[in-house]
C-alpha cells in the first residue's frame, strides 16, 4: 500500500464506520430482518457512495459549488426525509422486531439515501479535496472507498443483529427504536446544521 493511500484508507475507515443516518438504518433493518436480507441494502448504499465521491471527483463538486441552492435544497431535502424516517422509528417503537407485511428498507432506498445523504456529500467533498492526486486517480480513491465500506456496513448489520436477541421484550423494542430515532435525528440535522 502505497504511503498516500494510507491515509485516506484510515479516513475511509472513519467516515464509513461511523454512526451515520445509512449505519442506524441498517442496524434496524439488521435486528428486525437479519443479515441476509440487510445485504442488498448494504452493496446498494456502499456502491452509491463510492458512486458519489467517483462523480464528484469527476467533477459534479464544482457544478454544486457554483449552484449553492442545489446544495441547500439537497441537504435540506435530505434532513426532511431522514427526518421522516426517524419519525416512522418513532411510530413503530412498540411494534415487534418481526411484524407481518413491514416494508423494509431496500436496495433502492439504500442507494437513494446517499443520493441526499449530507454526511456523504460532505464525505465525497473532503475525499476530492483532500487526497485527489495524480498518484491516487479519482476512480482508485472511488474502489478503495467502496473496499472499505462494504465490511463496515456489514459490521452495522452485524451489530442488528446480535441485539435481535436482547429485544425480545416490547419495551426493549420501544428503548431501541426511540435511540435510533433520537441518534438519527442528530446525524441528520448535525450534518446540515454545521
Amino acid at each position: 500500500m502505497s504511503h498516500s493511500l494510507l491515509p485516506f484508507v484510515l479516513f475511509a475507515l472513519v467516515a464509513s464506520i461511523s454512526p451515520g443516518p445509512t449505519n442506524l438504518l441498517i442496524l434496524a433493518h439488521g435486528a428486525r430482518h437479519g443479515l441476509q436480507a440487510s445485504v442488498a441494502p448494504i452493496l446498494a448504499a456502499c456502491v452509491a457512495a463510492a458512486a458519489i465521491v467517483l462523480l464528484v471527483g469527476l467533477g459534479l463538486a464544482e457544478v454544486l459549488l457554483r449552484h449553492p441552492l442545489a446544495q441547500q435544497l439537497m441537504s435540506w431535502g435530505g434532513v426532511l426525509w431522514l427526518s421522516w424516517l426517524a419519525w416512522q422509528l418513532l411510530r413503530a417503537a412498540g411494534a415487534p422486531l418481526h411484524g407481518e407485511g413491514e416494508q423494509r428498507f431496500g436496495a433502492f432506498s439504500a442507494a437513494s439515501l446517499q443520493l441526499i445523504n449530507p454526511k456523504v456529500w460532505m464525505m465525497a467533498v473532503a475525499v476530492i479535496g483532500v487526497f485527489a492526486t495524480p498518484g491516487l486517480p479519482v476512480w482508485q480513491l472511488a474502489l478503495v472507498f467502496l473496499v472499505v465500506a462494504l465490511p463496515c456496513m456489514t459490521g452495522w448489520a452485524l451489530l442488528g443483529v446480535g441485539s435481535a436477541r436482547w429485544l425480545q421484550s416490547p419495551q426493549r423494542v420501544r428503548r431501541f427504536n426511540q435511540l435510533l430515532a433520537g441518534l438519527l435525528l442528530v446525524s441528520a440535522w448535525s450534518a446540515v446544521l454545521a
